[in-house]
């Protein structure tokens, strides 16, 4: 059975309580929190720790580390460190450097960062970053050579890519601590155009088995029982349930049907 993970990117407009809250309510067994390290205070803090103790609720992931060029590696350990306070068992890191060799560093410096909390760095790939397929973040975390370096899988990013299930399913399981998953619409974005990528990504993806990602084999091939954080990002769906619950609720019983089916 896999535990399944309410994404932060369901309820984007909404702060951490809001998302915890909502999670233990629908019925998740953990939640995922984005931290901008920019905004975020020591009462964030608080707050989030006091409705985890009151829910329960362990965090599954804590997000985004964007490696820019422009990013400072101390803002990166910040979201790693509040991620620490928060006891989350993975931090999401993409990479839009363009120079492979400094992402590797950064990760790297990651990585030992977390040694003490034992947070896994999680490295996803996808078109919209500088790691656009399995392969080349396989070949960064080679470079990174940590044990606490990770990579996320995506269905959608999967397919986006052109990374084959075949690829997925050869993976070292020790590299998948957990992944995400939704459907999606058939029809690709056109890969030269960041805005249609990122809508995409964003605003499009659907309820499992509304779109047409080969879920079943791509559960097949992960790991058995690995936890899901349903990464279900929708226009739609922001505009049908525009309260947390009602969203966070809707999301899990489609991903638990679906689940029950494909069983």
């Amino acid at each position: 059975m896999h535990k399944l993970s309410l994404a932060s990117g369901v309820l984007p407009e909404f702060d951490a309580v809001a998302v915890i809250e909502a999670g233990a309510a629908a019925g998740y067994d953990a939640v995922g929190l984005w931290i901008d390290p920019q905004q975020w205070t020591a009462r964030d803090t608080a707050e989030a720790r006091a409705a985890l103790a009151r829910t329960g609720l362990p965090v599954l992931d804590v997000e985004v580390v964007w490696i820019r060029p422009e990013t400072a590696l101390d803002d990166h350990r910040r979201v790693l460190d509040i991620g620490a306070e928060l006891g989350a068992a993975n931090v999401l890191c993409v990479s839009s450097h363009p120079e492979e060799g400094a992402a590797v560093e950064q990760l790297a410096a990651l990585c030992r960062h977390a040694e003490d909390s034992g947070m896994r760095v999680a490295l996803e790939f996808g078109i919209f970053t500088e790691v656009k397929t399995l392969a080349q973040a396989l070949r960064v975390l080679d470079r990174v050579a940590h044990p606490l370096g990770a990579v996320l899988i995506d269905p959608i990013h999967v397919d986006r890519s052109g990374t084959t299930l075949a690829e997925v399913a050869a993976l070292d399981p020790a590299l998948l601590p957990y992944a995400q998953f939704c459907d999606a619409r058939a029809e690709r974005p056109d890969a030269s155009n960041f805005a249609e990528i990122i809508a995409d990504a964003v605003d499009l993806r659907e309820q499992a088995g509304k779109g047409a990602l080969p879920l079943a084999a791509m559960l097949q091939a992960l790991p058995a029982a690995i936890p899901l954080s349903i990464e279900l990002r929708s226009a739609a769906l922001r505009a049908a349930f525009p309260e947390p619950e009602g969203r966070a609720r809707a999301v899990l019983d489609a991903t638990r049907r679906w689940l029950e089916q494909a069983a």
